[in-house]
């Protein structure tokens, strides 16, 4: 025989039963509590999506975002194709397909004399953001301090929030945008846990010198401080200057995360595919995290690049490359009312509208593209305070035909 309650027919009914069982229900969510308690509550929608919905509702000219308006190279994206049709579909090794990571060893040797052991110090990752956010969360816990130069792209501070830090911000100034190795010194205390450093560097586009790399070194070499070097943008550099990468110093190797972009380096930032490259030791922290994270990136995009990476050609070409566009999108606007300092690495190049107009930057940069129809980002959304240097970001990764339009459309200001 089999009992059954009737709840519904009990004195106390419905209620009597929750409570007896501590079962809580509710009417609807409660949406305010759960947002009070969020992790980020003072994140906003980034300026880049902002700007971009405001260039596509006004049809301007988009030099906001840093990704090209051109193809990729057919070699590579035949690569890719073919890579898919000879099966390779399925997961990749969590730490990356090895044949990508060996050429990645061997091209930073090549290029920095550094040696990774592709096995144990190499993890090809989704895009540098990835990178990025897996570093920090791998060591950064409640309390510990993380150093971010601004300005700075906006993807650090949230994965440092997120994983309970703290941000320490050493604020570089308008026009030069260079470091005071004194003023960065200064706040470094005993919680600092890690440095965070970016060059080329985004949105300035200056370039760190062997003398500021030396000064880093010197400066970090008696902590433990863990440096995070985002180097997206290793092989945008202009005027023969060089490359002064992380790896180049071994009182730096030693304690960093490189991070770097497929992405950024052959114009296909929507396949999100970068690396990450540390000492053994830090490496195997952050493969327990990307490992549950997303666990490996996409196998036959690895295939290809570790085909493609064959030719160094393919990389070491960009400088000049992004060099005649920078140089041709700064011929075309010399008489403009804009100053500038030319950009020194990366596709982007900040330009000074203050004999223009004295308003804020996010108020000039949404003038410029309601009225003028050419979308920028303005430098203050990445300053300590939104700070207002009367800067705006130009993309000159674009085809010339879309220069030419821009510089039209400056000149008439």
């Amino acid at each position: 025989m089999h009992l059954k309650w009737n709840v519904e027919a009990q004195p106390f009914g419905w209620a009597f039963f929750m409570s007896v069982f501590k079962i809580h229900t509710f009417t609807s969510m409660n949406y305010e509590h759960l947002i009070n308690a969020s992790k980020l509550p003072d994140v906003k929608t980034t300026i880049f999506t902002t700007i971009g919905n405001l260039a596509r509702k006004h049809d301007a000219i988009d030099l906001s975002q840093g990704f090209p308006n051109f193809e990729a190279d057919e070699k590579l994206k035949f690569l890719v194709s073919h890579a898919i049709h000879q099966g390779y579909n399925q997961y990749a090794p969590m730490p990356g397909y090895f044949g990508l990571r060996e050429i990645i060893s061997d091209k930073i040797n090549t290029l920095h004399n550094k040696h990774y052991n592709p096995e144990k110090e190499i993890t090809v990752t989704i895009g540098a953001t990835e990178a990025i956010f897996t570093a920090i969360t791998a060591f950064i816990s409640k309390g510990d301090e993380v150093i971010v130069i601004k300005p700075a792209y906006d993807c650090y501070e949230p994965a440092i929030l997120l994983n309970g830090g703290i941000p320490v911000y050493v604020q570089l100034n308008a026009p030069d945008y260079s470091i005071d190795w004194e003023a960065f010194q200064e706040k470094i205390t005993s919680k600092t846990k890690m440095v965070i450093l970016n060059t080329p560097h985004n949105p300035s586009g200056t370039v760190l010198s062997k003398w500021d790399m030396e000064q880093l070194q010197t400066i970090l070499k008696p902590t433990n401080i863990i440096l995070l070097s985002d180097e997206v943008y290793e092989h945008i550099i202009f005027d023969d200057q060089a490359h002064e990468s992380a790896s180049r110093y071994p009182e730096l190797a030693n304690r960093s995360f490189v991070c770097a972009s497929f992405g950024k380096t052959f114009h296909v930032t929507g396949w999100k595919v970068g690396y990450c490259v540390a000492p053994n030791e830090l490496m195997s922290e952050f493969r327990k995290v990307h490992q549950f994270a997303v666990f490996c990136v996409d196998h036959p995009v690895q295939r290809a690049l570790a085909t493609y990476l064959q030719n160094p050609s393919n990389y070491l070409h960009l400088n000049n490359f992004y060099q005649e566009k920078r140089d041709i999108f700064l011929n075309g606007i010399k008489s403009s009312k804009f100053k500038y300092k030319p950009s020194q690495g990366t596709y982007f190049q900040l330009l000074d509208y203050s004999a223009i107009s004295m308003e804020f930057d996010e108020a000039m940069g949404e003038r410029l593209i309601k009225q003028n129809g050419i979308a920028s980002i303005p430098i203050s959304s990445f300053n300590v305070e939104n700070r207002n240097d009367h800067m705006l970001r130009f993309c000159f990764a674009k085809k010339t035909a879309t220069l030419e339009k821009a510089i039209e459309i400056l000149n008439s200001l």
